[in-house]
C-alpha cells in the first residue's frame, strides 16, 4: 500500500459518541469519507454521494488525517470511526487503518456489505448493515455471504456485528430473514430516520421515540426475532440532522 495514496474525506470531527450499533454510546472521532455504491431513499448522508457536497472532498493522506484527528480531538479520545458513505469503497484505508491500531486506537465503521475488501479484517467493531426494501436498493445475498464467511476466517467473528434498519412492516420482516440466514452474528434492528430533512431537533425527536417505542413492541411479540437487540439512532434523538456531531 503506497504512502501517497489518498482517501477523499468530506468530514473529520468529535469526540462524539457513536450513535449506533454494539458500540453505541462509545466515545470516538469520525471521519467520514465520499462516496457510496448505493442511494437509498431515506439515507441521512447523502451528501456523501449526491454530489451536493463535492467542494467539500479533500483528498487527503493517512498521515494528514491522524494529524486533524489529533488536533481536533485533543488526546482524550482512543476509538475512531469511519464512515461514509461507504467505507468499503477504499482500498487506500488501509494504511490509516494500520496507523491508527500502531497508536493503539481501536477502529469502528459500518457498511452495507455490499463490498470486501482485506483490511474489513482489522476493524475491531465491524457492522455489517444490509439495506431493507424501503431503502430501494437490494440486497446481493451471495457478496454478503461471502463477506461474513470471510470475516469469520482467522478467529474474526468477534466485533462483527449485523443492523437492519426498520422503516414498516416489510423491513420488519426482511429484518427476519436476515437473523435467520446468520443466526450466529449478533444481530440489531434500530429503527429509522425517514425524516433526513427536518430542522427541527426537538420535534423530530418526539416523532423518533414513538417510532422507536412501536418497534420495541412489534419486536417483543415476535416469534422470530429472540436473540436480538432493538435500539434507536442515538444520535439523532440527540441532535436531529445536524452534521459533525
Amino acid at each position: 500500500m503506497s504512502s501517497r495514496e489518498t482517501i477523499p474525506v468530506l468530514e473529520i470531527f468529535g469526540p462524539t459518541i457513536q450513535g449506533e450499533g454494539l458500540v453505541i454510546g462509545r466515545k470516538t472521532m469520525f471521519v467520514r469519507t465520499a462516496g457510496c455504491d448505493y442511494s437509498c431513499h431515506w439515507c441521512d448522508s447523502a451528501f456523501t454521494w449526491d454530489g451536493s457536497a463535492k467542494n467539500e472532498i479533500r483528498h487527503m493522506h493517512a498521515e494528514e488525517i491522524l494529524d486533524e484527528l489529533g488536533k481536533i480531538g485533543g488526546s482524550g479520545w482512543s476509538h475512531v470511526t469511519l464512515s461514509g458513505g461507504n467505507p468499503a469503497l477504499l482500498s487506500s484505508l488501509a494504511l490509516l487503518i494500520d496507523n491508527l491500531h500502531e497508536r493503539g486506537f481501536s477502529i469502528a465503521l459500518e457498511t452495507q456489505g455490499s463490498r470486501w475488501q482485506e483490511w474489513l479484517m482489522e476493524i475491531d467493531d465491524l457492522t455489517l448493515s444490509p439495506k431493507p426494501p424501503s431503502s430501494g436498493m437490494k440486497t446481493d445475498w451471495i457478496v454478503l455471504d461471502k463477506i461474513i464467511a470471510r470475516r469469520k476466517e482467522g478467529d474474526r467473528n468477534e466485533g462483527l456485528s449485523l443492523k437492519v434498519v426498520v422503516m414498516d412492516e416489510i423491513d420488519l420482516t426482511y429484518a427476519v430473514q436476515v437473523h435467520q440466514r446468520y443466526p450466529d452474528v449478533p444481530f440489531i434492528i434500530q429503527a429509522g430516520n425517514d425524516d433526513p430533512t427536518s430542522t427541527d431537533p426537538d420535534k423530530l425527536a418526539v416523532k423518533l421515540l414513538k417510532q422507536y417505542a412501536c418497534l420495541v413492541d412489534r419486536v417483543m411479540r415476535s416469534e422470530e426475532l429472540r436473540n436480538v437487540r432493538v435500539l434507536p439512532q442515538l444520535h439523532a434523538l440527540l441532535w436531529g440532522n445536524r452534521r459533525g456531531v
